[in-house]
């Protein structure tokens, strides 16, 4: 994302969602252009202000036809932002099953690598990709084992794709600790948004220093820096968002 005297060209990977909604509107506010990709039922079911591309990371043939309507919008992107992510369950990894294990890691780091090599060809030189990781990729904790494996290896990923691509691409990460949207009860797109959390929030906010849940604002300060001439030097990075509840 150029300065704001210069406006610039960003694709928002799960654009519809709790965080990419604010992040594009909040881009939109700076004079950006923004295009969203997201599930066609999260596109439907919430109204965006920006383009809308179907897609689902799931499915290569999904990524490939969703990048290449991209392209023939777009000649470049200045901007890549993937927040696309769920977990569904908590579950001892030893009592995960295979299936469980491969639809969550399929979708948030399958997916993910699928979405990034889909966007290199479009990104400009100086441009920058931010992935979404979470506190759980290191900060492990019960339950959470397909999610964190997929997670971690978006970091170690994010550090590849920083290395092969320099200087043309900046590649970084945030990686949020809970934020209070529809994620925490089943995702947007994915489910009714309307669930019980699968965590227990009053005991998130009693042990985090900041005594609070993040909010969706609270992610999209960091990703905004990072796609900003105000990261220009950093590439391979992580920016963990979570209250003070982890600091590695």
């Amino acid at each position: 994302m150029p300065d704001q005297q210069k406006p610039g060209r960003v694709a928002v990977l799960g654009g519809a969602g709790g965080i990419g909604r604010v992040l594009v509107a909040s881009l939109q506010a700076k004079g950006n252009e923004v295009i969203v990709l997201d599930l066609a039922a999260s596109l439907d079911r919430h109204a965006i202000a920006a383009t809308g591309i179907a897609i689902d990371v799931c499915d290569e043939q999904s990524v490939t036809a969703a990048f290449a309507e991209l392209g023939e919008q777009w000649d470049s992107i200045d901007g890549f932002v993937n927040l696309a992510g769920y977990n569904s369950a908590l579950k001892p990894i030893g009592d995960t099953t295979a299936g469980y294990f491969d639809e969550i890691t399929g979708g948030n780091l399958r997916g993910a690598f699928l979405a990034a090599k889909a966007a290199l060809p479009l990104m400009a030189h100086g441009s920058s990709v931010v992935m979404i990781s979470s506190g759980l990729a290191s900060n492990v904790r019960p339950g959470y084992g397909a999610y964190s494996v997929s997670k971690a290896g978006v970091i170690a990923m994010t550090k590849v794709f920083a290395l092969e691509n320099a200087p043309r691409v900046r590649f970084n990460a945030v990686a949020p600790g809970l934020v209070d949207t529809a994620f925490l009860r089943g995702g947007t797109g994915r489910s009714q948004e309307d669930h019980e959390a699968i965590v227990n929030l009053e005991a998130y906010r009693a042990a985090t220093p900041m005594q609070r849940l993040a909010l969706p604002e609270d992610v999209v300060g960091p990703v905004e820096f990072l796609l900003s001439p105000a990261s220009s030097f950093m590439t391979g990075q992580v920016l963990w968002v979570n209250g003070g509840g982890y600091m590695p």
